[in-house]
């Protein structure tokens, strides 16, 4: 194999592997919502199922944190938390504001309380 060829084979293999399989559903999906309406049952079920996982991945990196995470303690952990909820409500119930402020206040916390393990 030539030495341009090996350079670009592991994104040829993430694209192939990791982003087209991806990208199908994408496109079948907004094919088939195209004619939903936002307040149809159907796309309020797909949003509360999305918001239900989002919350059970907050609530396991704060109650079993791996990695960094674990050297930052539980209060620190709940406090951004509290940030995250806040931020949620106060701008309407904005999920993006919401996880972009708790995760703010988590590094934050990270750098202040962290222990550094």
């Amino acid at each position: 194999m030539s030495a341009t060829f090996k350079d670009v084979n592991p994104y040829l293999v993430l694209v192939l592997i990791g982003f087209l399989p991806n990208e199908i559903w994408r496109w079948l999906g907004v094919f088939v919502a195209r004619g939903l309406t936002e307040t149809s049952e159907f796309l309020v079920w797909v949003r509360a199922v999305a918001t239900a996982i989002l919350a059970g991945v907050i609530a396991q990196l704060i109650i079993v944190p791996a990695g960094s995470l674990a050297a930052v303690p539980l209060g620190a952990r709940l406090g951004a938390l509290a940030v995250g909820f806040a931020v949620f409500m106060g701008l309407r119930r904005s999920v993006i504001a919401g996880v972009i402020a708790g995760e703010v206040a988590l590094i934050a916390a990270g750098m202040l309380f962290g222990t550094g393990r």
